[in-house]
């Protein structure tokens, strides 16, 4: 099963590193800024006063550059005042938009932002922090797997698709280029991680053909407000449908990710923790365990693209149009689109990798659970037995002096020792005990 895996996988491998190759623009640079006609610079300044002596619906706001052509210098620059509009406090950091010549006249600049560096890097390293706190070594791959993702979107997508390429070509090559770096450099090189990534490219490639074939049907062109304002900077022909496919398949490749995962290490732990079971159980077990997943995925994918769209479908409503006009508007049907199609390539892609999951675990050699071994019982406390005083000693008898053979009593005087053993003093006789009276019935 390893082998066949990798027979399955590695072609795909290889086609992604070739799309790569072929779709990144070397050698192409990018016209930027007043290149393209904008001539609008940032300039970070520091608010300094507040004044409200310009008019009913204005406000003057005193500002201090801390970057630019004349840094360190303050400007007195109008702002709008009413309900809607940002209010400006003493030590604010702004951004400023310069498009002047005249680098200290107040007319060349305006308040556009906020500076929030600062409040972002702090969020991004608790984020971190949970993650490490939680994951450990773990959690440190996928930090590092989502600072690939990133690095791909930033100088590989962006620049293709900007120099020309076509934006649906260029998003199934960085979704395989994430998606292989991710789920290997997050999950480990294993049949497992690879089950998973053959369901990913299954799911990935249904959302691709299902989006191709619904926008080319509901006739989407792709055409908002920020592509028109994209095609007018680049002043290139740019595919504004293929724009559209290529967001909806990079915005359901992070969902995918987690329902393939979760439904390959779904089956492997129902095969550890029962060995005998066949392929056809395995797969029923691990599809009731996606059709719980499977609801919730897909209204985490509804309410992703409605919260997105949630101004632009305010804006509408207020057109005193019907509910079928709405839903059937440019704007609402390309999200309704992108859910749909995104929707259908999740609910397939728990079938599809529960199946293949099966076949893989029911061939592996899967070391059974570890039972963990008992711990041992506490010995008992020794138990403390009262035992009876000792008696105190007796008093040892006092040393006898005099003869052994004699005795001697020495209130009788000094004692002297016979000159011969012969003359020793004879022991008084015992009186002989009293004969016993026998009865008179004894024989």
């Amino acid at each position: 099963m390893r082998t066949l895996l990798l027979w399955l996988l590695v072609p795909f491998a290889l086609a992604t590193l070739v799309g790569a190759a072929l779709l990144y623009p070397f050698g192409y640079e990018q016209k930027t800024g007043a290149e393209i006609g904008l001539h609008q610079t940032p300039v970070e300044a520091v608010v300094t006063g507040v004044a409200e002596n310009c008019g009913e619906k204005c406000v003057a706001v005193t500002v201090k550059m801390t970057d630019g052509a004349a840094s360190g210098q303050s400007v007195t620059i109008p702002s709008v005042k009413g309900a809607g509009a940002p209010s400006f406090q003493l030590g604010d950091e702004v951004v400023l938009s310069y498009a002047g010549s005249q680098p200290q006249a107040a007319e060349s600049y305006q308040i556009v932002d906020y500076q929030r560096g600062w409040s972002l890097g702090i969020l991004a390293l608790l984020f971190a922090a949970a993650v490490l706190l939680l994951g450990r070594w773990q959690g440190l791959a996928a930090l590092g797997a989502l600072l690939l993702s990133f690095v791909v979107l930033v100088l590989f997508v962006m620049p293709s698709i900007l120099a020309g390429q076509n934006p649906l070509l260029v998003a199934v090559v960085g979704a395989g280029m994430i998606m292989f770096a991710v789920l290997y450099l997050t999950h480990g090189v294993s049949a497992r991680t690879s089950t998973a990534v053959l369901g990913t490219l299954v799911s990935l490639a249904l959302i691709g053909a299902l989006g191709a074939i619904f926008s080319a049907a509901a006739q989407l062109t792709g055409l908002d407000e920020d592509t028109t304002n994209l095609v007018t900077l680049l002043g290139t022909n740019i595919d504004t449908r293929g724009l559209l496919l290529a967001g909806t398949l990079i915005g359901a490749l992070g969902v995918l990710d987690d329902v393939t995962v979760t439904q390959t290490s779904a089956v492997w732990e129902l095969r550890r923790a029962n060995d005998k079971l066949t392929w056809r159980e395995l797969f029923a077990a691990g599809s009731r365990i996606g059709r719980d997943h499977m609801s919730s995925v897909v209204n985490t994918l509804m309410m992703a693209y409605a919260g997105a769209a949630l101004p632009l479908l305010l804006a509408i409503s207020l057109a005193g149009r019907s509910m079928g006009e709405i839903l059937t508007a440019q704007q609402i049907a390309q999200e309704i689109v992108r859910t749909l199609v995104g929707s259908i390539g999740l609910v397939a892609a728990i079938p599809v990798t529960t199946a293949l999951a099966a076949l893989v675990a029911v061939r592996q050699e899967v070391a059974p659970l570890r039972t963990p071994e008992p711990e041992p019982e506490p010995e008992p406390e020794p138990k403390t037995v009262k035992r009876a005083a000792k008696p105190a000693p007796k008093p040892r008898p006092a040393r006898i002096e005099g003869d052994l053979y004699t005795g001697y009593d020495p209130d009788k005087g000094p004692w002297e020792r016979p000159s011969e053993p012969g003359a020793r003093r004879a022991a008084p006789a015992r009186p002989a005990p009293p004969a016993r009276r026998r009865s008179s019935g004894s024989p």
